[in-house]
């Protein structure tokens, strides 16, 4: 049997990408059966053909379709972007601005407070705070899009997801700064200093929103000229393709990049050419949510949910309480309506790439950093470990439990029929 699977593993890409989508799609439909969203039935097939049981997707061939996640995660927050009108955020209030601070610094508080009374390491603690508010706007997006939810509240999901990952890299910014300088101190080595630091999160942040203002403007220099909607789609792929790739060269945050892209957009161009967009663009939204998820699911590994533990369960619940009742908070003090405030909680709960972005950046930066432990290993690599196997583990819980709490949280607010 091993054998079979292992010869699957030279099969041509197409043949693999083909296979994929028709298996995902059979998939998607046969969970819809229990009341799930499809893209649980996607993850599932991932799962299946992933490293953790078949291994028809291994790291080889994981890493040979890396490049359909950027492209997924690129069109996600252009869509993101493209529901961002101003007029329509106004008419939610100041209440969205309350909502996107208050989840975001409750989960970053409650976590550190909760992970530091059990481990009293303020260093780990500061870190997984900080990783906490960063959401994952996929799962949010697909369930919205698969169920055609439309409201206050879906409107209020999209400003929410979307803004809160550059609140979070910036709060993650500050945070790793702080542990950062903590671990130096304990063997006298100065590194940067926390305005220097500070500057390479906010760096990133601010160029993401240049590059994608920048390129929102030549794409509607260029789309003004261009009268059938196919022609507008063919621009806005290749200029989503364009930030896609300046974000990967460049380092910056490709979720804030597209999604400034779509803003810019759909807040200075006409309604005519804004419909062009929503005209072409759910048609192929499904097939990229089919691949992205399918792809997201081959990378959970079963067995890292073993190492979960205590430390991982305290991570899942303060990491829940801090973003519902952090987002309930935000908006009784913005005073939005009832259903907002009962229900975007539930919403905003997934957890993935920037997450597991900002976990791989804890174990590139903090590596060595610390005292010398009996181990043989510093304190810095003891936090680098944790933090990779505990975040790649939750994620898996909240990859899965996110699009479900999203779709219940629609219903109860009855924008889906």
């Amino acid at each position: 049997m091993n054998t079979f699977f292992n010869s699957l593993h030279n099969l041509p890409v197409l043949l693999i990408i083909g296979s994929i989508i028709i298996a995902a799609f059979y998939f998607g439909r046969t969970v819809k059966y229990i009341k799930l969203p499809s893209l649980i039935g996607f993850m599932f097939l991932g799962v299946l053909l992933g490293p953790s049981l078949m291994n028809i997707l291994g790291e080889a061939q994981q890493e040979q379709l890396g490049f359909i996640t950027e492209i997924a995660l690129g069109f996600v927050a252009l869509s993101i972007g493209l529901e961002l009108k101003f007029s329509s955020l106004k008419k939610l209030g100041s209440g969205i601005v309350w909502i996107i601070f208050a989840e975001s610094f409750g989960a970053f508080i409650l976590v550190t407070g909760v992970l530091y009374l059990f481990t009293k390491n303020m260093p780990l603690s500061l870190i997984f705070g900080a990783i906490a508010p960063a959401s994952a706007p996929a799962g949010t997006v697909a369930v919205i899009q698969e169920y055609k939810a439309k409201g206050t509240l879906t409107k209020a999901l999209y400003a929410v997801v979307g803004f809160d990952d550059g609140l979070a890299i910036l709060i993650f910014g500050f945070a790793a700064a702080i542990a950062k300088s903590m671990l130096q101190q304990q063997t006298g080595t100065a590194g940067l200093n926390f305005a220097g630091m500070m500057w390479i999160p906010l760096k990133e942040v601010l160029l993401s929103i240049a590059v994608g203002a920048l390129l929102a403007f030549f794409f509607s220099l260029l789309a003004k000229r261009l009268k059938n909607a196919g022609d507008v789609s063919i621009l806005l792929i290749g200029t989503t393709f364009i930030a896609i790739g300046l974000s990967t060269q460049f380092h910056l945050s490709l979720i804030l990049t597209n999604m400034v892209i779509g803003m810019v957009v759909v807040n200075t161009q006409s309604y005519d050419l804004i419909q062009k967009i929503r005209d072409r663009l759910p048609s192929f939204m499904p097939l990229l949510f089919i691949l992205f998820f399918t792809l997201a699911g081959a990378n959970l590994h079963i067995d890292a949910l073993a190492s979960l533990g205590l430390f991982g369960l305290l991570y899942i619940l303060a990491r829940s309480g801090g973003l519902i009742f952090g987002s309930r908070l935000g908006a009784l003090f913005g005073h939005v309506e009832k259903k907002i405030k009962n229900w975007i909680g539930l919403g905003i709960l997934s957890q993935a790439g920037v997450a597991i972005g900002l976990s791989l950046i804890v174990k590139h930066e903090f590596s060595g950093l610390g005292r010398t432990l009996a181990s043989g290993q510093t304190t810095g690599d003891v936090i680098a470990t944790t933090v990779i196997t505990t975040v790649t583990a939750t994620c898996l819980f909240f990859e899965i439990i996110g699009p479900i709490l999203t779709r219940i949280a629609l219903k109860k607010a009855g924008e889906i029929e």
